[in-house]
């Protein structure tokens, strides 16, 4: 059967070759309503850009593209070194890259995996994502890590975030904590999102039993857990209740909140309780050490190289069913106030 062309795309689409050229690669200089156009296209014909096709006909490269929102700091190093050790234990090497959260470098960054990789390990938490599904090589095993993506592939790895951000609250609410703040993620996250709609179905639950609480938006870095415990101090002085208890998105904004709750001369947990999200590595060595939902970082990594080494092995099996990973309460000095 004849692979299709770009030239086909672009005659699918209604748009000239350059400008279906332009989309495909994932450049800016292209019309929302024509990259869309070409996309849906290109998964319709289910083409390959050309030079992928030359590969795919070789032998296999026993490579994984590994694409992440970012590859810096802890949470994504343990997410990497999950893949690795997994990689390297299959006789497997590993492309990688970062999207920053950004759909269009997203779709650059698989276009140019494409062909030199015998399968994708994607995490793209994004609440846009769904647009990468158009863009996904047809020929290649795709599983997914804490993504909203439009397609199954081969299998995919979710983390119960509703759940983690509830558990947080109950926790604080145990500890006697009565005035809650949350500093979020981004907006434009997925799984920030579900950790704060977990946040205030919690607190929705306990009523009258706390006082109003605030949230702040973050970025998941650490000098943005720093800005938001700013803004609370601040408005604590401008005669805004303190909050007693604070539920971070995740753990690297916890400590930049930590340090700016001890630069304000308050006591954790004893003036405020701190609980976090991810448990990184370097959670358990703050100090006070940090309170958190694990979800087994390195683990996520790990099983999600296997899912897809599995369907490289067994290419004719049914796609393998979504794991689901519950999140699980450490209690660590920064938010233990009873026994």
């Amino acid at each position: 059967m004849r692979r299709a062309t770009l030239n086909d795309v672009a005659k699918e689409a209604d748009v000239s070759i350059a400008s279906a050229s332009r989309a495909i690669n994932g450049l800016d200089n292209v019309a929302e309503g024509v990259r869309t156009r070409v996309l849906e296209a290109a998964a319709k014909l289910k083409y390959i850009p050309h030079g992928g096709a030359r590969s795919l006909a070789l032998a296999r490269t026993n490579t994984i593209g590994l694409l992440l929102p970012d590859i810096y700091g802890e949470f994504f190093s343990e997410i990497i070194r999950g893949v690795d050790v997994a990689a390297r234990a299959r006789g497997l090497h590993l492309l990688v890259s970062g999207s920053h959260g950004d759909v269009k470098e997203a779709v650059a960054a698989i276009l140019a995996m494409s062909g030199r990789v015998d399968g994708l390990l994607v995490m793209s938490p994004f609440v846009d994502s769904q647009d990468l599904g158009a863009v996904f090589p047809v020929s290649l095993p795709l599983v997914t890590i804490a993504s909203r993506i439009g397609q199954s592939g081969y299998g995919a790895i979710t983390v119960d975030n509703y759940a983690g951000g509830k558990l947080a609250v109950e926790h604080l609410l145990a500890q006697g904590c009565t005035r809650l703040a949350h500093i979020s993620g981004p907006e434009s996250n997925f799984e920030a999102q579900e950790r704060k709609r977990g946040f205030a179905t919690a607190v929705a639950t306990a009523g009258s039993k706390i006082a109003p609480v605030t949230i702040h938006e973050g970025d998941f870095t650490e000098e943005s857990g720093f800005r938001c415990v700013k803004d609370i101090l601040a408005a604590a002085d401008g005669g805004a209740p303190l909050p007693d208890g604070i539920f971070v998105g995740n753990d690297m904004m916890a400590l930049g909140a930590l340090f700016a709750l001890k630069e304000g001369g308050l006591s954790v947990p004893d003036d405020i309780a701190l609980v976090g999200f991810d448990d990184v590595p370097i959670a358990r060595f703050a100090q006070p050490a940090l309170s958190t939902l694990r979800v087994g970082v390195y683990e996520l990594g790990r099983r999600g190289l296997e899912l897809l080494a599995d369907a490289l092995a067994n290419p004719d099996a049914e796609p393998a069913e979504g794991i689901v990973i519950s999140p699980e309460l450490v209690i660590r000095e920064s938010s233990k106030r009873t026994g």
